[in-house]
């Protein structure tokens, strides 16, 4: 039986060593620079210039320390996929930030693809000119400011991995700018154009030619409805709500609506009843592009609601109990689907339809096509110039920032917060009369 052959070599007595692994027949080595031990391949097969190879990595590991540079180098793929796996945990142990989502699908679909063969110290000037234009080349668009910001910053969470690792120094870490197209102002509808948009509909669904068409006029019009009351994201956040995620609540006030009950017709003569204000409202879990969160839709939402029921289901339950059937723990069908459990995937060219049939495609301040997420503009621009909702609670219920905000809809003139700005319960509160005996104040200095 031959003897078994030597797969390990000191060469210099706990500082440099050359092994193989079984099965390979090229030779590595390890090696202590600054008190850490450090591997690499030889890239050999012949002992004697494995060892040779072995001293050569050893002595520029040396000088790269010397002269402040990274010890070892490894590939941009490799580091950025130990950023992702970083940014995964601190999800998963609840320390991650929303943004962190955005990180890594910028980081898999745009950073490896376009930079990851490239040694992570070589990712310099030229390189990101690069990525500039390739990014753009994958978008099919110049990216906007905002987009740029979430790319640098995705990106430098890449090269802080490589500083904790080693593999760069803080001296050495590019500085990014982002130089991308500012973000343009959002298509939404004014009041009276959104006026338009709702009073058409009936019409339009009658005007379908099939059944089905019909019932997918219904549909979208439903759709429409819950996006302008609650703000949602058009796409995942509603088409995947499902009955079981929502829950209703009704609080009635005596403050009326406004509207007037003449179901007693038998007499010419009977009084008006002005109908209470109900409060019905609904919270829905949804999930989308921020993680999962609770909206809340109130009466348009409602109404969009027992109309699918009553497609669907033939349920047109009490007016305090909508819902009751369809909304328990073990339903899970989606609520925007058809009778038959159909769901649409054509709506944006149905909307455009729509609206170009009705002559609000274009926004005429923008110039832009609207579309769904117009819908989502203008429940926010209505919010805050009509209804007054303070920032915080509008970005938590639309599930965004309160700079996003801030900066989305930084173009509203005072003049249309007007309302906001009338400081009616201030001057109340002012003009309530009353005299007040004012304290002198004290003006004296401490010894």
């Amino acid at each position: 039986m031959p003897d078994p052959k030597e797969t390990t070599y000191t060469l210099i007595e706990r500082e440099l060593i050359v092994y193989r692994r079984e099965r390979s027949g090229v030779w590595q080595c390890r090696y202590k620079v600054d008190g850490v031990w450090q591997r690499a391949s030889t890239q050999q097969s012949d002992l004697k210039k494995a060892k040779a190879r072995a001293h050569e990595l050893r002595m520029e590991a040396e000088i790269r320390r010397r002269s402040n540079l990274p010890v070892i180098t490894r590939k941009f793929r490799d580091v950025a996929r130990l950023a992702v796996e970083r940014l995964e945990h601190e999800i998963a142990v609840g320390k991650g930030k929303r943004s962190y989502t955005d990180y890594i699908r910028v980081i898999n679909d745009y950073l490896i693809p376009i930079l990851g063969k490239r040694s992570i110290t070589s990712i310099d000037y030229q390189a990101l000119d690069e990525l500039n234009i390739k990014r753009a080349e994958l978008m099919e668009k110049v990216p906007t400011q905002s987009t740029m910001l979430t790319h640098n910053a995705a990106l430098n969470r890449v090269f802080d991995e490589a500083v904790i690792r080693g593999f760069l120094t803080e001296a050495n870490k590019p500085k990014l700018e982002a130089t991308g197209k500012k973000s343009e102002r959002r298509a939404a509808f004014d009041m009276t154009e959104l006026r338009a948009l709702l009073a058409n509909f009936d019409d339009w669904i009658d005007a379908a030619r099939t059944e089905q068409s019909k019932e997918m006029r219904q549909l979208m019009r439903d759709y429409v409805d819950v996006l302008l009351d609650t703000g949602a994201r058009p796409g995942t956040e509603l088409l995947n709500l499902q009955w079981r995620q929502i829950k209703f609540a009704m609080k009635p006030t005596l403050k009326p609506t406004g509207e007037i009950d003449n179901t007693d017709d038998t007499d010419d003569k009977h009084e008006e009843i002005v109908l209470p204000n109900l409060n019905r409202s609904v919270e829905m879990v949804v999930s989308g592009k921020t993680g999962t969160r609770t909206i809340v839709g109130m009466g348009r939402t409602v109404k969009a609601l027992e109309r699918i029921a009553l497609r669907n289901y033939d349920i047109d339950d009490s007016i305090t109990e909508p819902f009751k059937k369809l909304t328990v723990p073990t339903n899970e069908d989606y609520v925007f689907r058809t009778r038959n459990g159909e769901e649409q995937t054509s709506w944006q060219k149905m909307f455009e339809s729509y609206l170009k049939e009705h002559n609000l495609l274009i926004d005429p301040i923008t110039g832009n096509k609207r579309v769904f997420y117009s819908l989502r503009h203008t429940y926010a621009t209505l919010a805050l110039t009509n209804d007054q909702v303070p920032i915080h609670t509008l970005a938590k219920q639309m599930g965004t920032s309160v700079l996003m905000i801030e900066k989305h809809y930084s173009h509203l003139k005072v003049v249309q917060a007007i309302d906001q700005l009338r400081g009616e319960e201030t001057r109340r509160l002012i003009d309530a009369g009353g005299v007040l005996r004012v304290l002198p104040r004290f003006y004296g200095h401490l010894t």
